[in-house]
């Protein structure tokens, strides 16, 4: 009969410890990795407005006109659009800049200009008319 060691019998068990180890670091690493993708989506799967979240672009002051009334600046960055309300009366200018701006209402745009709100409201809905016809006639979609 042959003797065995003692170490042997240790190597058993440690040989038996390494492959639990592994075997429960290979469970977690699968069940992460399975979490992991519940979680990510593909690039080809998002929509265009979860794109465009994802990306930023530097803006720099020369890339707009900037058009000012009552000390708030109104920046267009489309020359086409700024060529369009740099023809437009000052009035009507500075409407829209609270307008867009401030995005006052009718009413407090006519108390900082001193006109009624009335006023304020059809120079406003005439403007941008004027404006929508004279981009399209230029071929600028809204």
């Amino acid at each position: 009969m042959k003797y065995i060691s003692d170490s042997y019998g240790e190597r058993c068990r440690f040989d038996a410890f390494c492959k639990t180890v592994l075997r429960n670091e290979a469970k977690t690493y699968l069940r992460d990795l399975c979490r992991q993708r519940k979680w990510e989506t593909q690039f080809s799967v998002l929509s265009q407005y979860e794109m465009d979240k994802l990306c930023t672009m530097d803006e720099y002051p020369s890339d707009s006109i900037p058009f000012t009334a009552y000390g708030y600046a109104l920046h267009i960055r489309d020359e086409l659009v700024a060529d369009a309300f740099a023809s437009l009366p000052e009035q009507e200018q500075s409407i829209l800049i609270l307008y867009c701006v401030l995005e006052l209402a009718d009413g407090e745009i006519g108390g900082i200009a001193g006109m009624s709100r009335s006023a304020v409201q059809r120079h406003r809905a005439k403007t941008l008319n004027e404006l929508r016809k004279d981009l399209q006639s230029k071929g600028v979609r809204n």
